[in-house]
């Protein structure tokens, strides 16, 4: 019980750090917890669930709290603000949708620092935070225990589950990541072509 709770609390300071410093991989994190647990500590994939919420949760909270108040100096001294553009459209959608723009942003790979962001500088309450961002952690949380416990299941040694859980992470990450690219350079296009 011991080793399970300091595996959990490992768990939950890997992913409030990768929540504040964008490239740890903290999906990969709890997919490879859950698929772990699965197979050794069945009784723990809830756990590991509410570990990887808490750490998604903190850390998110310390990020806006730093965005807040160390402003887009901050931002830009901390490499997290590159894409101006991206920024003002999210920037748009939160005056729109505050709520519904923070709870999605957790669960598209490269959405939640902009929206972050967006959120901090546009002066999004610290209520609407908070309140918003509670289930968008829960929800990444468990979508990230459920690709691992899926990538267990089909597997019967705890390392081939872990692995194929970070596989499929990757491949779906990265899917986004084009998708989202081809779209942007799309709508680009679009308005260049229109405006001309």
């Amino acid at each position: 019980m011991i080793n399970t709770l300091g595996a959990l609390g490992w768990l939950f300071l890997v992913v409030a750090f990768g929540a504040i410093v964008p490239v740890v991989p903290t999906g990969a994190a709890v997919s490879s917890a859950a698929a772990y647990a699965l197979h050794e500590y069945p009784y723990a994939i809830g756990l590991v669930v509410a570990a990887g919420a808490a750490g998604a949760y903190t850390g998110d909270l310390v990020m806006y709290a730093m965005c807040r108040y160390g402003g887009e100096q901050l931002a830009r001294r901390l490499h997290w603000l590159n894409d101006e553009e991206r920024l003002n459209a999210v920037r748009a959608r939160l005056q729109r949708r505050q709520v519904t723009v923070l709870l999605v942003s957790r669960l598209i790979p490269g959405g939640r620092v902009p929206v972050l962001l967006a959120a901090a500088f546009a002066g999004v309450s610290w209520r609407t935070f908070v309140i918003a961002n509670l289930p968008a952690c829960v929800l990444w949380s468990l979508v990230y225990s459920t690709i691992g416990l899926l990538g267990a299941s089909i597997f019967p040694e705890p390392w081939q589950g872990v692995l194929a859980a970070i596989v499929v992470i990757l491949v779906v990450n990265q899917s986004i990541t084009w998708i989202s690219r081809w779209w942007g350079r799309r709508a680009a296009r679009a308005s260049t072509s229109s405006t001309s």
